[in-house]
């Protein structure tokens, strides 16, 4: 068998993961916030913009469990290297596009590209002991923060140079970090596993079903508790400009201050916070928590009466978001059997995916029929009911849970 990797190698590698993963949103966050203005350009309608922006997390939810099920049985790094490609030919479509087909190409091949996020947590949960999963994990969403942050302003100075040069910067980002990746990033599954994936592997969609077939057995109670925490999640950003222009007067000149300070706080604790407070209280008491926060910062945004109250209130949401969802994602790979990690990985984004197609469309619609704070209560209420599912969630009694298969685990919630 294969030593497992010492403390400094696990360091080192989480830290090359931790980089290509940020350098790879940044390139993403570079040509997102530029789609609308492309668009309109090329007399696109709203609502073909809308399925513009909706194409890349339908393509993700249909490419995730695929790579998760690739990722088990012939390895993280090589699919990782693939997303990164496809990644760097999506930018490059966006770069090239001079007509509305060549956008949606564009984004598809980015949302198939971009369907690994499971991957790479399973990459933690690979190299990672259990003890120290969310920590680590915090710190691989806290890398997205940063390039949140980061790539709007780098199109944003792009964009000076013309319209395809957001899109060229971007794929030669993505080639540099494929290029890094193949260098530093090494493999986190043995042979042995990986044969031992390619011999026993339910099939690709079987963990998917799974999940709507025992919703009460542990790995498919903490999908749905991802899954409906990212649905009212992404339900709150996507009116959040629309609230904030209606009632503040906030403009596209000033908006992007408030995506800095969320993106910020998100970052800051998720990278330096997350790890010690786990590590006093647990995974299972960080999740319930977080559900806790993130309600209550839904709930009070659209009852503050100015702006500077608001500003007081928002780091509510992004503590909440940061307990909740590496936490559950670390629970998730001490759930699942070692075999189906990737599986179960992907099945997570599948199922956040289709929060995230089905949050903006039901989020608008509730904001411009039944008024400009029913989004936040709704979503609130969405977490409200996650929390008291958390609540049913008990530790594992087995000493490593991780062996049990998905299809066989016993129902743990009381």
């Amino acid at each position: 068998m294969t030593e497992p990797p010492s403390s400094r190698d696990q360091f080192k590698r989480l830290t090359v993961l931790i980089a290509t993963n940020c350098v790879d949103m940044i390139g993403f966050m570079i040509v997102v916030p530029l789609l609308p203005f492309y668009a309109l350009d090329m007399a696109a309608t709203p609502i073909m913009i809308g399925w513009i922006i909706a194409s890349h997390a339908i393509a993700q939810l249909v490419a995730a469990p695929i790579w998760g099920r690739l990722s088990d049985r012939f390895g993280r790094r090589p699919v990782i290297l693939i997303s990164l490609t496809a990644s760097a030919c999506g930018f490059l479509v966006f770069g090239l596009a001079n007509t509305v087909l060549l956008l949606f190409l564009s984004r598809i091949i980015q949302g198939m590209g971009g369907g690994t996020t499971g991957v790479a947590q399973a990459y933690v949960a690979d190299t990672i002991p259990p003890a120290q999963r969310a920590r680590a994990l915090g710190w691989l969403s806290a890398a997205t923060s940063a390039g949140v942050i980061l790539g709007p302003a780098l199109g944003s100075l792009a964009a000076h140079w013309g319209q395809a040069a957001p899109g060229f910067i971007a794929a030669g980002l993505s080639m540099v970090n494929v290029f890094f990746a193949w260098r530093w990033l090494p493999e986190s599954r043995t042979a042995e596993e990986r044969s031992a994936s390619r011999r026993e592997a339910s099939p690709v969609w079987h963990t998917v079903w799974q999940v709507l077939r025992h919703p009460l057995r542990p790995v498919a109670s903490l999908i749905w508790v991802y899954a409906v925490g990212m649905l009212a999640f992404a339900a709150m950003t996507s009116v959040v400009a629309l609230y904030l222009e209606a009632e503040f007067g906030v403009t596209a000149k000033t908006i992007g201050y408030f995506f800095v300070y969320i993106g910020a706080l998100s970052f800051i604790m998720r990278s330096v916070l997350l790890g010690p407070v786990v590590d006093r209280i647990g995974e299972y008491t960080a999740m319930s928590l977080g559900t806790v926060s993130l309600a209550l910062g839904l709930m009070l945004y659209p009852l503050v009466p100015n702006l500077w109250m608001l500003i007081a209130i928002m780091p509510l949401v992004p503590i909440g978001t940061a307990l909740l969802f590496p936490s559950t994602t670390s629970l998730m790979s001490q759930h699942s059997a070692r075999g189906e990690v990737g599986a179960v990985m992907g099945t997570a984004q599948t199922y956040a995916g289709l929060s995230r197609v089905i949050a903006p469309l039901a989020a608008t619609a509730a904001f411009q029929r039944l008024g400009h704070g029913t989004p936040f209560w709704l979503a609130a209420g969405l977490v409200v009911l996650v929390g008291l599912w958390t609540v049913r969630l008990r530790r594992p009694a087995t000493a490593d849970p991780a062996a049990t298969p998905v299809a066989a685990q016993p129902t743990q919630a009381s």
